[in-house]
């Protein structure tokens, strides 16, 4: 018989080697399934971790990484904040969405205005959106106590209908023809993102997650704020008789990852995303939660795990192109890694034991 003991104090063995324990039963299980789908899982694995870093076209497809992590980074560390104080923001999608639609439809009344002020305001203004799309949640569960788990979920699909709205009405680009989808920000340099540096993938989204991720860094190591968010989240009822309000801390830890993820929406539709599309949103906010956890709850952590989902993401779209492999197989993929990651977290609060159990009392209810 298989039990599970608590342990007196967390492993710190098993904190730090959780992610990688996560990882390789990824490949072992990821590779069951491409076998399972005919596939060669040696040449998928390959395809999705090593060609993307140090294959033939290697050059090209590590700015792709910084493009994809840029976006997860930046609305993982976000959501960090809110989990360690035990605040369940799922719905990152949502004001991922909302903030590009608000920061786009800001650089688009401007249009055809060349002003190098323009592209500050589209940020402050995408940061804006996501925030307010994240104090929803917040206000209802702080003053009616309701699920910031379900509200903030639901609202994603609002925001998904506005998008379509967006795409196909208010934003839509008069010169189009009719179709949908607005203007298109390379065609607006004074509200595009273009790459920093020409070929290294490197836009200001990645600019503004690796200094955000500083910025957390400090906050949680150096600042009372982030004190009291690890307090909130560790022991809530100390937490209250040290003085946090339960009130402030879900309207700050909402609204700081709404407004990162909104953020992350605008730097993604003037940059690699280009314009508002219908299907512009391509699931960053639910992968971010993986990347959080991967990077167990820890800014710089976040950094290396972001740079690995990225990973997925291009080696995936490799191993689809190339392999023939189905891009849903990818996502199960990218979800067996929050599973696994999950599982073996267990093991740093308790140990497994063999054996029968501890023998039941006589008269023990």
């Amino acid at each position: 018989m298989i039990r599970l003991e608590k342990r007196p104090t967390p492993s710190k063995f098993w904190l730090y080697a959780t992610p990688i324990a996560a990882v390789l039963l990824t490949m072992v299980a990821g590779g069951l399934l491409f076998a399972a789908m005919g596939k060669n899982p040696f040449a998928v694995i390959k395809t999705i971790f090593w060609d993307p870093v140090f294959g033939e076209f290697a050059w090209y497809l590590r700015g792709q990484l910084l493009i994809k992590a840029g976006p997860l980074i930046l609305i993982a560390i976000g959501l960090a904040l809110g989990f360690r104080a035990g605040i369940w923001n799922i719905g990152a999608e949502g004001q991922y969405i909302i903030g590009a639609i608000v920061g786009a439809g800001v650089g688009l009344a401007f249009y055809p205005t060349e002003n190098r002020l323009i592209f500050p305001a589209m940020i402050l203004a995408g940061a804006f959106g996501g925030w307010l799309w994240g104090m929803i949640p917040a206000i209802l569960k702080t003053y009616f106590n309701t699920s910031e788990i379900l509200v903030s979920l639901m609202l994603v699909y609002v925001a998904e209908t506005i998008l379509a709205k967006a795409a196909t009405g208010f934003l839509r680009n008069p010169d189009g023809a009719g179709f949908p989808g607005s203007r298109n920000f390379r065609n607006f340099e004074a509200a595009s993102n273009p790459e920093l540096i020409a070929g290294s993938g490197l836009h200001w989204g990645g600019v503004a997650a690796l200094g955000v991720a500083v910025l957390a860094y400090i906050l949680l190591t150096r600042h009372l704020l982030g004190f009291q968010i690890k307090l909130a989240g560790q022991a809530p009822r100390a937490a209250r008789f040290h003085g946090v309000s339960p009130v402030r801390l879900v309207l700050l830890c909402m609204g700081i990852s709404g407004a990162l993820a909104g953020m992350a929406g605008l730097f993604e539709v003037t940059g690699p995303a280009g314009q508002i599309t219908i299907d512009f949103n391509t699931g960053y906010g639910f992968t971010a939660i993986i990347v959080a956890f991967l990077g167990r709850l820890n800014p710089l952590g976040i950094v290396l795990a972001g740079l690995l989902m990225a990973l997925t993401y291009v080696g995936g779209e490799m191993a689809s192109t190339n392999l023939g492999l189905p891009a849903a197989a990818i996502q199960v993929f990218q979800g067996m890694l929050l599973f696994f990651l999950l599982a073996v977290d267990v093991l740093t609060n308790y140990r497994l034991r063999l054996g029968a159990g501890a023998p039941a009392k006589l008269g023990a209810k």
